[in-house]
């Protein structure tokens, strides 16, 4: 395939959409919610419950480069969470925590100003008593619900969880559901 005949997308994911295109199971996929071409692909996942900037392409090369863990590019992710952590806590997962038998690599992490963002449909669940916090964590790795199983380690279960940037590619303006089809100098920039 030529360079030309390369196409790139970034999608808002919302809550409740599968990052695939068909499911034996009838949940909402790709495929329902916007008119992809044929051969474009998904590049990593968001589960169901998260939302935000998911990568499509049919660059194989730039799949496979962005897919690869030895080249351990970053995902910021804009997390929601139950309770108010202390530096602390957030030491813990700057330096790496163990899920899964493993110790994660280490990661950024900050506690944020609530993002301007619409509200989630279903609304996220919270309790009235129970304060919630913002944190923006980036990671170098992907392992299966890895941000959930971090936070979820050092005490404060996420509520909310948004891709909110791949490398230098933002997740930006783009409303829950729309799509942007990126320019070649604009997705040659997630191979630098």
């Amino acid at each position: 395939m030529s360079p030309k005949s390369f196409r790139y997308f970034i999608f808002n994911k919302p809550y409740g959409v599968l990052s695939q295109f068909t499911d034996k199971e009838g949940r909402k996929t790709l495929s329902g919610l916007y008119n992809f071409t044929k051969d474009v692909y998904p590049v990593g996942r968001l589960d169901l419950d998260s939302e935000g900037l998911l990568l499509l392409t049919n660059d194989k090369h730039l799949i496979d480069y962005l897919l690869n863990p030895r080249n351990k590019h970053e995902r910021e992710y804009y997390v929601q969470v139950e309770g108010i952590p202390e530096e602390r806590d957030l030491n813990k997962l700057r330096e790496g925590v163990i899920i899964q038998d493993k110790k994660t690599l280490p990661a950024k992490a900050k506690i944020i100003t609530e993002p301007s963002i619409p509200p989630r449909v279903p609304p996220v669940r919270e309790r009235r008593n129970i304060p919630t916090t913002w944190i923006s964590l980036t990671l170098t790795e992907g392992k299966n619900r890895q941000v959930r199983r971090m936070t979820a380690n050092i005490g404060f279960p996420t509520l909310r969880l948004i891709r909110v940037r791949i490398k230098n590619i933002l997740l930006g303006k783009l409303k829950s559901g729309e799509v942007k089809e990126l320019s070649v100098r604009e997705a040659a920039k997630l191979k630098e």
